[in-house]
């Protein structure tokens, strides 16, 4: 649904029990879908999908290869982080802060927390350079999100 002063245009889709609000627009080749919500000033745009539970709203832009699923809940700009291309399959990486103030991992199949993932990491590709590559950008996610109860 896409209602209020909402605007979905280019190839961008919106389809499930998606729901698109407000001041939000959805462009380019962007996806929203299952339960997700974009609502407020919240831009999506590129190759960007918003979908499961994930909420995108306030100021914040989210954009490139970003997979914000499932209990995600973005309203700024640096609640999520994108890297990529990178490991074995030169393919792109995003993690993002949740409803819960947790950071979240989304990568080819694997979802789950950042610890899940850099356990994931070590199991598949340990000793290996997609080792160093993926932890660093879990440390640089650390660095770049910001989580509600940290300083600015």
């Amino acid at each position: 649904r896409v209602s209020e002063n909402a605007w979905v245009y280019g190839d961008a889709r919106v389809f499930g029990n998606a729901w698109v609000y407000g001041d939000a627009r959805v462009s380019e080749n962007a996806w929203v879908y299952g339960d997700a919500r974009v609502f407020g000033n919240a831009r999506v745009f590129d190759n960007a999908w918003v979908y499961g539970n994930a909420k995108v709203y306030g100021d914040a832009r989210v954009s490139g290869n970003a997979r914000v699923y499932g209990n995600a809940e973005v309203f700024n700009t640096r609640h999520f982080f994108v890297q990529g291309p990178i490991g074995s399959r030169d393919g792109y990486v995003t993690f993002y802060r949740t409803k819960d103030d947790t950071v979240e991992v989304r990568c080819g199949c694997f979802s789950g927390s950042l610890q899940e993932f850099v356990n994931q990491v070590e199991e598949t590709h340990g000793g290996s350079r997609y080792e160093k590559e993926y932890k660093l950008a879990a440390e640089l996610a650390k660095v770049c999100i910001r989580l509600e109860g940290e300083s600015r």
